[in-house]
């Protein structure tokens, strides 16, 4: 006994038992890969983050729009690209332009003219009458001879300016070398000069936007000229028309008691990026379609610390501030939500209108084709990501709701400040952008990206790119811009804050937007900045990218150009 191995008091070594024991542990073994998998899955689907697909080059980001995969966002500073930068240009409209040409042979047509030439001689000491056909066809010859780089559209009938000698004229127009599907319109003074024997000429044609006096087109006022007799076009943006982006109003209790509404409550998507909050908004705007309801929506934002010279979270701000709420408000059906809350307070219980509440994001918007109440509230908890509003666009709804993204463009106002910039310009720059800041510093995600943005690799790489002398616009998160002085010695080099005037305390932009926040300022912020500062970049007759054109560097770092376009 004293003699025999301890292994022996127990039975499980012995012959008759290895089998079972064998299959017990290869059962033990393979329970403890099987949790171990588990946990290794969990983990990698709570931290992957997949590559942010809406700030690929534009080729890139129409594959991505007619995708069915999902995207779960992370941190991006870049601007999002709305509706109106996919709109392709109607070549067709865009080819019906005014020329010299025409212009002369309405003035040869045109019988009043003479009989006006001889009243103007008659009373040659007399104001300068802006009603006069010989004086509206002297100005559009002289718009024409003057801005070479634009093709004209329409010409608004020219109205008395700041005195006897000065007319006010507006015109539709777009830039010749145009890329983006939009017209634009400015309005500008002209000084009027009178010879001897009352010849009259364009002595000033005044800086951007100066003609105030045309830029509402006034009761009775006679159109202007606009080839062919061709009918405005509502489907493209027009930067520069006055903004009329009011609240819509419910006209009375009948018409509120009959609408179906749809409502999205809570969720965590709330100070997040702009790129996330878009995502997440639009799905909600597209289910609101497929249900054929009206999206009641929060114009009160929260704009997120990586936009903010705070470097924290702001609330309050207006959706107004950077969307075009009047193309939307035409377009879909959406509903102030402070109005709509009033309203379902008068009118709710009085109406018996029902409320259909949906605390799960994966009941499908088909699951609820079928709701009869006013209104489907869907309530979003605290637990991240599962109470993000995307959620519900995810799985199978990816077929069935698409996202709106025609319905979303950038705000007029902003898209004003583009075009001054580009008309100072007069429409005729070169553009490149430049991403330096932290990505230059992190040597191991970004190891050539400072070299090859230093003046002296941008000097050599730009020489077979951009011919010297042009107007070069640098679209850059570099803070100390005169870390590009050496490129003065080639061109004329510009930034965005040499036009601080067109936001300032003085400008339209601040009076319109202090205006539209109950009188209070608006501060010029930064996701403001680089959506100006993004489309004047894309405005420029060439355009020289960071990422393939300057570096061979990633975009999103070090082995990463196989998943993301840079």
């Amino acid at each position: 006994m004293l003699g025999r191995s301890s292994f022996s008091r127990t039975g499980s070594f012995r012959p008759e038992n290895l089998g079972p024991n064998v299959l017990a542990l290869i059962g033990n073994l393979c329970f403890t890969f099987f949790v171990l998998g588990v946990l290794i899955f969990t983990i990698i689907a709570a931290t992957y983050e997949p590559e942010d697909p809406l700030f690929h080059p534009s080729t890139k980001i129409t594959t991505f729009l007619t995708s069915k995969s999902n995207a779960t966002f992370k941190s991006d500073d870049t601007v999002v690209r709305t509706g109106e930068n996919f709109m392709a240009p109607n070549q067709t409209e865009f080819a019906t332009f005014i020329n010299m040409t025409d212009v002369v042979n309405l003035s040869e047509g045109d019988n009043t003219i003479s009989d006006a030439s001889d009243a103007a001689s008659s009373s040659c000491e007399g104001p300068i009458d802006c009603r006069d056909p010989e004086v509206f066809h002297l100005l559009m010859r002289a718009t024409i001879e003057k801005f070479k780089d634009i093709h004209f559209y329409r010409f608004g009938k020219p109205v008395r300016g700041l005195d006897d000698n000065s007319c006010d004229m507006a015109w539709r127009f777009r830039p010749k070398e145009g890329k983006t599907a939009s017209f634009y319109k400015d309005y500008r003074r002209f000084t009027i000069l009178k010879s001897e024997n009352c010849t009259l000429s364009v002595g000033d044609i005044g800086e951007y936007h100066t003609g105030v006096n045309a830029r509402k087109k006034k009761k009775n006022q006679k159109p202007g000229f606009e080839k062919n007799g061709k009918k405005e076009v509502n489907s493209l943006p027009v930067v520069g028309e006055i903004v009329n982006d009011t609240l819509p109003v419910v006209e009375s209790e009948g018409s509120f008691s009959r609408g179906k509404y749809l409502v999205y409550m809570g969720g965590g998507d709330r100070c997040k990026s702009m790129n996330h909050y878009l995502w997440s908004f639009l799905c909600a705007l597209g289910e609101a379609q497929y249900l054929n309801r009206t999206l009641v929506m929060e114009l009160n934002i929260c704009l997120s610390s990586m936009y903010t010279s705070s470097n924290q979270d702001e609330e309050g701000k207006d959706f107004r501030f950077y969307f075009d709420f009047e193309h939307l408000r035409e377009s879909a059906s959406v509903l102030d939500a402070k109005q709509f809350w009033s309203d379902w307070e008068k009118w709710q219980k009085k109406d018996g209108l029902n409320l259909h509440l949906v605390e799960d994001f994966r009941v499908t918007p088909m699951k609820l084709n079928d709701v009869k109440d006013a209104l489907i509230m869907r309530k979003f908890g605290s637990v991240e990501p599962d109470n993000y509003w995307y959620r519900v666009c995810e799985g199978e709804t990816e077929s069935v709701v698409q996202r709106p993204w025609h319905l979303i463009w950038k705000s007029r106002r902003l898209m004003d400040i583009v075009s001054a910039i580009s008309s100072k310009l007069n429409w005729d720059y070169d553009s490149v952008h430049i991403e330096r800041g932290e990505k230059a510093h992190n040597k191991e995600l970004w190891p050539n990206l400072d070299a090859d943005t230093s003046p002296n690799a941008l000097l050599s790489t730009l020489q077979d790119k951009i011919e010297d002398g042009r107007n070069l616009y640098i679209a850059t998160n570099e803070p100390d811009t005169s870390f590009f002085d050496p490129l003065k010695d080639k061109y004329t080099t510009h930034f965005l804050d040499e036009y601080k005037d067109l936001w300032d305390e003085n400008s339209e932009w601040y009076f319109d937007t202090t205006k539209l926040n109950d009188g209070v300022p608006v501060e010029f912020d930064g996701y403001m900045r680089v959506s100006v500062d993004t489309e004047v970049f894309l405005r420029g007759k060439k355009q020289i990218e960071t990422f393939n054109d300057l570096t061979n560097d990633c975009k999103d770092g070090i082995n990463t150009c196989s998943t993301a376009t840079s």
